[in-house]
């Protein structure tokens, strides 16, 4: 009953995100275009569609070759204006997600700025000569040379509604600014006709490129001690271990569905996405983790979630020896290596010195 209340909200929401949206199509709100690649990475939904991971491919096929930076408006941070991280800023400085960035790319510059246009700005000041902008579909004051959508291969868009009905951000035809559409969380056994209804649903442009990714999950990396009680590879083959699962994630079940492989004894402490991790959380999940009788148990966590986790002062001997995360990559179902010529020519054809 509630959630009808919320329809006419979104009527309005719709009205007004279709209006801004027209005037930039007629450039009454004025975008602006750089000189230097700039890569947007986006979604039209509320999280779960596995942004960073695909940042991070990225970041992976283009450090080598290019001065790069990522920038983000830094979601839930307590600083304001333009940043560029160092090794020793926290999840309170920059956000959650480009804190990981960070930690797994020190060489990278990773910039926070909620003002695109200002950062990228700045960054060109810094001598950056490629850009990729995380979670910016959205914000059309910067016009991206190559834009990303991301698409949940679990969430048909098109059936879906606006927020806060539903979880759209804007109506599904501004999928028609990107020009390269992803479907992510893609299972890796899909089928050639399941893929052909995917993208039947999709329709995309003549010229939107469509690939498909899925998520692959690492070895599990202790957190917060170098001496572990279980080993850092899969453990839990045998099925024998209990699993106290710690997530502040949007839409968790991919990874729960992926631990059920590996054991049948899994309590969930399911939190929202990004969520600050405070000392009661921190005891809440260590209760649970001493009430479960089974000798074999042990806590894993998210790569995002252990960011903050890791930053607190933690004491307690048995948390620190027993939380381990879960790191996990993109991979491409098909079509990887076209996709990374679509970036990588991209980025040479549109360099300053190109």
């Amino acid at each position: 009953m509630f959630r009808i209340l919320l329809f006419p909200i979104s009527l309005l929401y719709g009205l007004v995100t279709n209006i801004r949206n027209v005037l930039f199509d007629y450039k009454v709100l004025r975008f602006v275009q750089f000189d230097i690649p700039v890569i947007s990475v986006g979604n039209i939904t509320v999280g779960g569609t596995g942004k960073t991971p695909h940042v991070e491919f990225l970041i992976r096929l283009l450090i080598e070759k290019q001065v790069l930076a990522t920038l983000s408006r830094g979601y839930k941070r307590k600083t304001k204006g333009f940043l560029i991280a160092d090794i020793q800023s926290t999840s309170v400085d920059i956000g959650d997600e480009p804190k990981q960035i960070k930690r797994k790319f020190p060489d990278v510059t990773v910039a926070v700025d909620a003002n695109r246009v200002n950062g990228i700005n700045q960054l060109i000041k810094k001598g950056i000569d490629t850009v990729i902008l995380d979670d910016a579909f959205q914000h059309r004051y910067v016009k991206p040379g190559l834009s990303i959508l991301l698409v949940d291969y679990n969430r048909n868009i098109n059936t879906d509604s606006l927020l806060p009905y539903g979880r759209l951000r804007e109506s599904v035809k501004a999928k028609d600014r990107a020009d390269i559409i992803i479907v992510s969380k893609t299972p890796d056994n899909i089928k050639p006709i399941e893929r052909k209804l995917v993208s039947d649903n999709l329709n995309p442009r003549p010229f939107q490129k469509l690939y498909f990714t899925g998520l692959k999950y690492g070895k599990l990396v202790p957190l917060l001690s170098d001496t572990v009680s279980v080993p850092i590879e899969w453990g839990l083959s045998e099925n024998i271990y209990s699993v106290v699962l710690v997530t502040g994630i949007a839409r968790p079940q991919q990874l729960v569905n992926y631990l059920g492989k590996f054991s049948n004894d899994i309590h969930h402490l399911n939190y929202p996405d990004h969520v600050s991790f405070t000392n009661n959380k921190i005891k809440k999940i260590l209760s649970t983790f001493s009430n479960i009788k089974n000798d074999k148990k042990i806590i894993i966590t998210t790569e995002k979630d252990a960011v903050k986790i890791g930053e607190l002062e933690i004491t307690d001997i048995i948390f620190k020896q027993n939380i381990f995360y879960l790191p996990i990559e993109v991979f491409f179902i098909s079509d990887e290596q076209e996709f990374k010529n679509q970036i990588i020519d991209y980025v040479e054809k549109n360099k300053r010195n190109g």
